[in-house]
């Protein structure tokens, strides 16, 4: 784990030392450490390889975004700021956002006693305008990233070719996929998180 670097979760989610979070994390000491490392190992790698921080950067925040979760947007964005297109990059990823909200999760089982499961839903499509902003390789994550959270059943190797069209390599796949995980796995601890902090607001008082 990087000294110099706090640990996301609990700066996400505002556990002080001492308190009554950091001793339920406290109890999962090998978690807590591998989120962080996972953390630094997409975000802070040694070598940003077929994925460029940025493009890390734009994905992580389209998912928080998705997931409704501003202060994880807000973090994950915060570095696309220093851009030179005058915002052009952020607002239209806040415009993607906005266009791809769903509620899911959708899709389709193979035949079986699991399609009674089965939900429709609309596919996500980047906007033409957010394509010409974005360029053809984060349109094609976006929409992936749209698959992995909401239509996760869907996922084939149809969608994969779709990057793979874009120009992502199979490294680059990877890493993205990952990348994906983590940030959801990131908003649902948190979320677990602020519901056990306002539990215990509750009990004490």
């Amino acid at each position: 784990m990087s000294i110099s670097t706090p640990d996301i979760i609990d700066l996400l989610a505002g556990v002080k030392p001492g308190s009554v979070l950091d001793r339920v994390r406290a109890q999962r000491p090998q978690t807590r450490e591998q989120s962080q490392k996972s953390y630094l190992a997409l975000f802070q790698p040694s070598a940003s390889g077929d994925a460029s921080l940025e493009e890390r950067h734009v994905v992580a925040s389209f998912v928080a975004g998705l997931h409704r979760y501003s202060d994880a947007f807000e973090f994950y964005a915060a570095p696309l700021e220093d851009q030179t297109d005058e915002g052009r990059l952020l607002e239209t990823l806040k415009a993607e956002i906005g266009a791809a909200q769903a509620v899911g999760p959708y899709g389709h089982h193979p035949g079986g006693p699991l399609t009674a499961e089965d939900k429709p839903g609309s596919t996500y499509r980047v906007s033409d305008a957010g394509r010409e902003a974005l360029g053809p390789r984060l349109a094609a994550a976006l929409e992936h990233a749209h698959l992995l959270v909401f239509h996760p059943r869907d996922a084939n190797p149809r969608a994969l070719q779709a990057l793979f069209d874009a120009g992502w390599t199979t490294t680059g796949v990877v890493t993205l996929s990952q990348l994906i995980s983590f940030v959801a796995f990131q908003v649902r601890v948190i979320a677990g998180l602020a519901v056990l902090a306002s539990a215990t607001k509750r009990a004490v008082a």
